[in-house]
């Protein structure tokens, strides 16, 4: 799915976002396009013309609240491993608990990982010992206010990295 880069009216990058909800939001008068899509793609109905935005700005402020820990949700788990299998690197469908629970194992960030549906069949209810695998890296928390960025300068647009060169600067 095309994504959309979010800005606050302050040009603070909040999030990325679907074509449609950016489209939504910009149809809406609640965002406005910052940049167009550098493809060149316009967007068509009946009576509207519109360019696909890549970078879209909110018209009011929007305050971001303060979370000492970032909640664990199917979706931000998929975000921070890149939608990828940490096991074998193909797209990832499922979670998978490195330690299953049903050994002892928390329902935590530092215990869970995106995993393809063969290889989390695969593993079942073993320890990644057992069958010799291992990870590429120690599943952690995300941390910072832009979370739900990670990833986004390497498989965003290109006009993103203005915006994002703050994020990680700060």
């Amino acid at each position: 799915m095309r994504r959309v880069l979010l800005l606050n009216i302050t040009y603070e990058p909040l999030t990325t976002v679907g074509l449609h909800r950016a489209v939504c939001l910009v149809l809406g008068e609640k965002a406005e396009v910052v940049h167009e899509d550098t493809a060149g793609s316009v967007l068509h109905s009946a009576r509207v013309r519109l360019a696909a935005p890549s970078v879209i700005k909110l018209r009011r402020y929007v305050r971001v609240p303060y979370r000492s820990r970032v909640p664990l949700t199917r979706a931000a788990l998929m975000r921070r491993d890149n939608y990828q299998c940490v096991y074998c690197g193909t797209r990832a469908e499922t979670i998978d608990h490195v330690v299953p629970r049903s050994r002892g194992g928390t329902h935590a960030w530092e215990n869970c990982v995106a995993s393809c549906t063969k290889c989390n069949h695969g593993k079942a209810d073993r320890l990644i010992e057992e069958l010799g695998w291992s990870l590429p890296c120690v599943p952690a928390v995300p941390h910072g206010a832009h979370w739900r960025l990670i990833g986004a300068a390497r498989d965003g647009d290109p006009q993103w990295a203005a915006y994002l060169a703050k994020t990680t600067a700060a």
